[in-house]
């Protein structure tokens, strides 16, 4: 996914926890000839347009480049990719250049040895970078992935919807979204596109809410703690249960998937949704499943998540995370080099022109030309806070819970204190 400006008041990630017996240098030390012939096995997420196209350009650009390496791509949906992953890493054999999100996952990986330090190959080049976007990939000081994009997520709306229901403004607080949802309801709009079968992105309401209500200090006290049986939390899920109460969502969301043609995306490409709760790539992936190709255009707006009335949260602080990729322990040299190339300030702005990736190269920003990404990139430049998504941030069967338990509190089967007790019994786990 889970893409940008610069962030110079980030605050630390939730779940990195100190103080982890890190293995030291990973996989095969040896020298390894640079002409010797390498294949570079290159798993990554952008399996559909825009992004598809560009990244099978550039593998084929560096094999015209370097007739000694092959890079045998495989694109992979997000769910599939991993489940794919899982299982190579428990095999032991992750691939050698594959997608990454950081945080508690990308710590896993680390602590069994799976991945490469990073730290001195990159040091050349690596403050050509977005500090913030860096710093999920960053375990104890050291770096083991590259990001590529950067963002937060925050609500995509289409304004001819709103304009029909006669919502003239972006909602500034949980209780005018609620009382927009009616009015959208009301008109006989669906207000709200959800996947609810993938799960992840219902995760984005309550983790939002958490924040807004909690402050990122609850979020980064739970991770210490292993508890989310707390009152902030609690009150996360009822204020979602608020909005679920409502029947804000399209027809058969539950089973509903993301980028598939009648799920999340195509429902607001298609004009079926006033709006979505997603990240940066929202656009990009909105036009890509619209029956047109096109989405929305100059009829999608965006606004950040709301605040809630007494919360001691900011709106101001952003939830999200970027895109990057790490290096399997065994990969061939040419991987790191390959990643170098991806990260040039050419190829960068070529991913942000697509609109599907918000740029970490500082000077590859001027790509950017869309002019919702421009607005998420301007509203991350400003932001006084910085939350990793929980599937990510936390360790993964953290991660995983709170996805499942989020699900099971938007399909009604759990109340918003039994979902806190369960993530919590996972937490106390790790």
């Amino acid at each position: 996914m889970t893409a940008h400006l610069s962030r110079r008041s980030l605050l630390g990630l939730a779940g990195a926890g100190a103080g982890a017996l890190l293995l030291g240098a990973c996989g095969d030390d040896k020298a390894e000839d640079p002409n010797a012939p390498q294949t570079i096995n290159w798993w990554h997420i952008q399996n559909t347009e825009p992004m598809l196209p560009v990244w099978a350009a550039m593998a084929k650009e560096y094999e015209a480049a370097h007739s000694n390496v092959k890079v045998t791509v495989q694109p992979l949906e997000n769910e599939a990719f991993k489940a794919k992953l899982t299982t190579a890493t428990q095999a032991g054999s992750p691939p050698d250049l594959f997608q990454s999100w950081g945080g508690g996952v990308l710590k896993q990986q680390v602590d069994a040895g799976l991945v490469k330090d990073l730290t001195d190959d990159v040091k050349p080049w690596i403050g050509n970078l977005l500090p913030a976007s860096v710093q999920p990939f960053t375990i104890d000081g050291k770096i083991y992935g590259v990001p590529f994009d950067i963002g937060m997520v925050g609500f995509w709306y289409n304004k001819d919807l709103f304009a029909k229901a006669g919502v003239t403004a972006a909602p500034k607080t949980w209780t005018e979204l609620l009382t927009a949802v009616g009015r959208i309801k009301a008109a006989g709009v669906v207000p709200i596109a959800l996947a609810g079968k993938e799960k992840w992105p219902g995760h984005y309401y309550w983790a939002y809410l958490a924040m807004r209500i909690g402050g990122l200090g609850a979020l980064q006290q739970a991770a210490k703690d292993h508890n989310f049986d707390t009152p902030d939390f609690v009150a996360a899920g009822q204020r979602l249960k608020e909005l679920v109460d409502l029947k804000p969502f399209q027809k058969g969301f539950l089973g509903a998937g993301y980028g598939t043609p009648d799920g999340q995306a195509a429902t607001m490409g298609n004009g079926g949704a006033a709006m979505e709760l997603m990240g940066q790539w929202a656009p990009a992936v909105e036009a890509s499943s619209s029956t047109s190709k096109k989405g929305l255009g100059d009829k999608l707006g965006f606004f950040p998540f709301p605040a809630v009335d007494g919360g001691k949260g900011s709106v101001a602080e952003a939830f999200g995370g970027g895109n990057g990729f790490a290096v399997g322990k065994d990969a061939p040299a040419a991987t790191v080099d390959f990643l170098k190339t991806l990260l040039e300030v050419g190829n960068q702005r070529k991913a942000a022109a697509t609109g599907a990736v918000l740029p970490t190269v500082k000077d590859a920003v001027d790509g950017i030309k869309d002019p919702n990404n421009k607005t998420v990139a301007e509203t991350l430049a400003s932001a006084t806070g910085f939350q990793l998504y929980l599937d990510q941030a936390y360790p993964p069967a953290v991660g995983q819970q709170v996805n499942d338990s989020v699900a099971e509190l938007i399909a009604g089967s759990k109340t918003p204190e039994q979902i806190v007790k369960d993530i919590s019994t996972v937490a106390k786990s790790q």
